[in-house]
């Protein structure tokens, strides 16, 4: 092999060398935007419940503006227990946190019965960068929908209950958390 060969070949081979780690290098996945928005919901509602619950007293968990409504622990009881149905749906899993509502009583047990309930959902919101998982048909309700369609119906369902929440804080003298 004459030397301009062996340069040529030896060029070669390093070149290739050189090129092979952006080879391997896949590109980067830019994050569904609907997912993203689902999962930064979630992360909001994580915050706004959490502030709450750790806002309020003994006293105020056992308060309740009219006889006929829920007291503020009992709200939170119920979105508890709520979260574990609409996130074991999202993950096909078995519910596995009924009965918190009628059950547990409170502040602490409260409290920790909704930090868990909404632990439990951060599985099903991680499990969204999966595509396949996000749109995985699960039974819920009466039908079948897609695991990101369950997890944003659980977002409203919350909203609905934070604007609860946040009227039981004031009527306590609270200033409920906001954004951001």
């Amino acid at each position: 092999m004459s030397k301009a060969m062996k340069m040529l070949a030896i060029a070669g081979v390093l070149m290739t060398a050189a090129a092979y780690p952006a080879l391997s290098q896949a590109p980067a996945v830019q994050p569904e935007p609907v997912t993203v928005s689902i999962q930064n919901a979630a992360l909001h509602i994580r915050g706004m419940f959490t502030i709450a619950v750790d806002s309020m007293n003994e006293a105020d968990f056992a308060f309740r503006p009219t006889p006929e409504v829920r007291t503020f622990g009992q709200l939170l009881a119920h979105v508890a227990e709520s979260n574990y149905l609409f996130c074991s749906a999202a993950l096909g899993e078995k519910h596995p946190g009924s009965q918190i509502e009628k059950t547990v009583t409170g502040r602490a047990e409260i409290r920790t019965a909704l930090l868990n309930s909404l632990e439990y959902c951060d599985r099903a919101y991680t499990a969204l960068a999966d595509t396949a998982k996000a749109n995985a048909m699960r039974q819920f309700m009466r039908g079948s929908m897609p695991a990101i369609v369950i997890l944003n119906y659980r977002s409203y369902h919350s909203m609905l209950h934070w604007g609860n929440a946040i009227t039981y804080m004031r009527l306590r003298g609270k200033v409920p958390p906001s954004p951001g």
